[in-house]
């Protein structure tokens, strides 16, 4: 018997568009095992949509505030709902979903929230810290084992972790920071990285929309080894190519670490500080905080430090490669079919 399952996701300027990502990889996995998925639709989220999976069910909205989106969500045709948003909590889960089962994706522990399935790939996250927040005896999905990593990262793990174990030296570096661009950190970041980068070729990665656009097209002119991708569709293949990188946190640490990409991790936000103090602690990356004093010394600095040290890159390597396997995808879908189960006894 096939099942709808509803994603109600956040996006825009502030939040950027992880939360839509790691739940279309979840969509996927879902629906290979028979259900039929669909999405809320608010403006951000239906570009986002429109770019990265144009022909999916969605059920378009005007506004994108917690009343209008629990609104929509309780009137929609579904047998699960699947929330990913931070200006949500149990209330809003609740008043939503009704006496349907509720997924809830989360990355910061900091609210009441109406699971009766939890996910948190977090590396730093332990279920002691929903203690309170989840109704007892809700199961939870914690750690990077589960983390929603798209297919095509583990297809690519074999070759490419064995590509980086050869220790070539590293001549390209790939730059992203989360497709909203968010202050513009894209186009600061090339600024530094032109700069002391010499002959290594530079994949950045931004959003139809992202603010430092125009800024990053007029550095591409004038520096031959920049390539801008926009709303790029082959992230695996820019992340198995690249041998260090330049990114923000969120679900594309995720798929670094499925293809052991050394990287200097940028903190943009103070929500992701705690998961990229973890992948620093297990040496899998470099945190920098982008409102430090002298921030662009400190990028070049750490830039220069990989580019030039073969022996700190295999290390990193293989610590971030030991994080993530690149299948939480399955597993998650595995557990939300077996809720939707239980759910229909």
């Amino acid at each position: 018997m096939s099942r709808d399952i509803l994603f109600v996701c956040g996006a825009g300027p502030e939040v950027g568009g992880g939360h839509v990502m790691r739940c279309l990889t979840l969509a996927e996995a879902l629906a290979a095992r028979g259900a039929r998925c669909a999405f809320l639709a608010p403006p951000p989220v239906a570009a986002l949509l429109e770019a990265f999976a144009p022909d999916l069910p969605r059920i378009a909205i005007e506004g994108a505030g917690p009343a209008r989106l629990t609104r929509a969500t309780r009137g929609a045709d579904a047998d699960l709902i699947v929330f990913d948003h931070y200006g949500l909590d149990a209330g809003d889960h609740r008043d939503g979903a009704g006496e349907r089962p509720v997924m809830v994706i989360d990355d910061l522990a900091d609210r009441p929230l109406g699971a009766d399935l939890l996910l948190d790939s977090g590396p730093q996250r332990r279920a002691g810290d929903y203690a309170g927040l989840i109704p007892p005896g809700a199961p939870m999905l914690i750690g990077p084992p589960f983390a929603p990593v798209r297919p095509a990262f583990a297809a690519a793990r074999e070759a490419t972790l064995a590509r980086r174990m050869a220790g070539d030296p590293a001549g390209r570096i790939l730059v992203s920071l989360g497709l909203g661009d968010l202050n513009g950190i894209t186009g600061r970041v090339l600024e530094s990285l032109l700069r002391i980068s010499g002959e290594a070729r530079i994949d950045a990665v931004l959003g139809a929309g992202a603010p430092s656009l125009s800024k990053c097209g007029a550095l591409a002119l004038v520096y031959p080894q920049l390539t801008l991708h926009i709303d790029s569709r082959d992230m695996a293949g820019l992340t198995a190519a690249a041998d260090i990188a330049i990114g923000g946190g969120g679900s594309s640490s995720w798929e670094r670490c499925t293809l052991g990409l050394p990287t200097i991790l940028l903190i943009l936000a103070d929500n992701q500080r705690p998961a990229a103090r973890a992948l620093e602690a297990c040496g899998a990356a470099m945190a920098l905080e982008v409102a430090a004093p002298d921030f662009a010394g400190h990028l070049e600095e750490d830039v220069i430090r990989l580019l030039i040290d073969d022996r700190l890159r295999l290390g990193m390597s293989l610590a971030a490669a030991q994080v993530c396997d690149g299948l939480g995808a399955d597993r998650v879908a595995e557990a939300v079919m077996a809720l939707l189960e239980t759910f229909s006894r």
